[in-house]
């Protein structure tokens, strides 16, 4: 009896230093729509699917800088097949994703979701993108008095096991306490993924947790001391899932993933996330930024040097790892080099050269972007605005930025609007109707590289403001 109470005491103050814990986690929404009635032909005529997806080891991360992950990668080639802009909204937390589908906020959930017949009732599925089954994970046995690892799912009757709030492993291990006839605690876990239960448990927080048996696996190879070979359901299907209602969309993402999932693309997408035994390489690097880990070994000097022009440090940090992915030694077949890519004709206006320490490089880069920034204020661009023309005269220069402002107001566009206003102009400064007309003063600009510059800053810093705390 007295083990009992001293083991429910443990459970007590775990759950509280985990609720703790957990809110230390903020994700910030890119996305709000009150139109619950969305479907295919609306997402093509608005050029935008917006879907959402955990953040984890597997599904979508940042890795030195770059976003990855398998429901990452896959959403990208869905959106290229639709030919539409992709939004991804990171929500850990199953039930407000589902909320999320519900209201309208979000298209589609790109999830290994187990396909259940409790949530049949409320959403539909689309055809399976692969199987996986659930498993327990528990700590291996390392030191000869350990109690025996747990083979068979009969004996956990009694014991107490952590999964996230929700999920399909909950539901399953309801279904086995019946079975077994035996109770087993289940405590479900807000705002925590399975990545992190199998984390607790590596460390001793937690003794079982259970998930899906391809997040188990690769999490094992991450964590060298847990055991995931104990099954606790038969092969289940996993889909992605979308709101009732939504026919279109789901015939379409029925075609698309009974063709893709055939394919070489889809083959290596799975190999990279859950048959790679670099991902363990990548975990420990410290550069894996998932709930912890850095962006850069620079990332307190770009949070410091930030706040010297009002911005995100995640911005800054995009616009670097655009420059030079974050080398400091890097040089351009241009000739531009450092982390800020300087060209040689104006670094020595801004105070630096090629021997110029990393922070340094950073200080010139940031003073260079002050100097822009107040060059457009000068102009009226307004804040919400400014950035973007910011980077653009950051890639080309200001010259050719202020000439596709005059043509944008010349051919009855809204000269302080980037997005299908100015970037247009600046997009086809290339072709001689634009860089030969009168109020062109800076000529020819090869517009196409800039615009694309713009646009792969601003996505990566939406992906940076999903996953990276400010």
């Amino acid at each position: 009896m007295g083990n009992f109470i001293l083991q429910r005491i443990k459970w007590v103050f775990f759950l509280g230093f985990v609720m703790l814990f957990s809110c230390d986690f903020r994700v910030e929404p890119i996305f709000r729509s009150d139109d619950v009635n969305r479907d295919l032909e609306d997402i093509i005529a608005k050029g935008k699917l917006v879907a959402v997806t955990d953040f984890n080891t597997t599904n979508y991360f940042i890795y030195k800088g770059k976003p990855m992950g398998y429901q990452y990668e896959m959403l990208q080639y869905l959106a290229a097949q639709l030919n539409v802009k992709l939004e991804l909204v990171a929500e850990n937390n199953l039930e407000k994703a589902f909320q999320m589908l519900e209201k309208g906020e979000v298209d589609l959930i790109a999830n290994n979701l187990t396909i259940t017949s409790k949530r049949k009732e409320k959403y539909s599925f689309t055809v399976p993108h692969g199987q996986t089954r659930q498993v327990l994970v528990q700590r291996k046995l390392s030191e000869p008095s350990d109690t025996m690892l747990i083979a068979n799912p009969l004996d956990l009757g009694g014991k107490i096991i952590y999964v996230q709030e929700g999920s399909a492993s909950a539901q399953r291990l309801r279904n086995l306490s019946d079975e077994i006839g035996t109770p087993i605690v289940i405590v479900e876990m807000p705002n925590y993924q399975a990545d992190q239960l199998i984390e607790l448990v590596a460390n001793g927080d937690i003794d079982y947790t259970v998930c899906d048996e391809d997040i188990a696996l690769v999490n094992a190879a991450i964590h060298g001391n847990v055991d995931a070979s104990t099954a606790v359901s038969f092969p289940q299907n996993v889909a992605w899932a979308v709101r009732p209602g939504a026919n279109k969309l789901l015939a379409e993402l029925d075609t698309w993933l009974s063709t893709f999932t055939k394919t070489a693309e889809y083959r290596l997408i799975y190999r990279r996330y859950y048959d790679n035994p670099r991902i363990a390489t990548m975990f420990q690097s410290g550069f894996l930024y998932v709930r912890k880990g850095k962006i850069s070994i620079y990332d307190e000097d770009i949070k410091s040097q930030s706040s010297q022009i009002d911005w995100d440090w995640r911005l800054l940090a995009s616009l670097i790892y655009q420059e030079s992915r974050f080398n400091h030694n890097v040089v351009s077949h241009k000739g531009a080099y450092g982390l800020m890519q300087f060209m040689p004709a104006t670094s020595d206006y801004w105070g630096i050269d090629r021997d110029a320490d990393p922070y340094s490089q950073l200080k010139a880069g940031v003073k260079y972007l002050k100097w822009l920034d107040e060059k457009f204020i000068i102009n009226n661009v307004d804040s919400s605005e400014r950035v973007k023309f910011i980077l653009a005269a950051y890639n080309a220069g200001i010259g050719h930025v202020f000439d596709a402002r005059n043509l944008a107001r010349k051919y009855g566009k809204n000269p302080d609007v980037w997005e299908g206003n100015v970037d247009y102009f600046l997009l086809n400064k290339s072709k001689p109707e634009y860089y030969k007309d009168s109020v062109v003063r800076f000529g020819y600009c090869r517009g196409e590289e800039t615009y694309n510059y713009v646009k792969e800053v601003m996505d990566r810093y939406d992906h940076y403001r999903n996953i990276i705390r400010p």
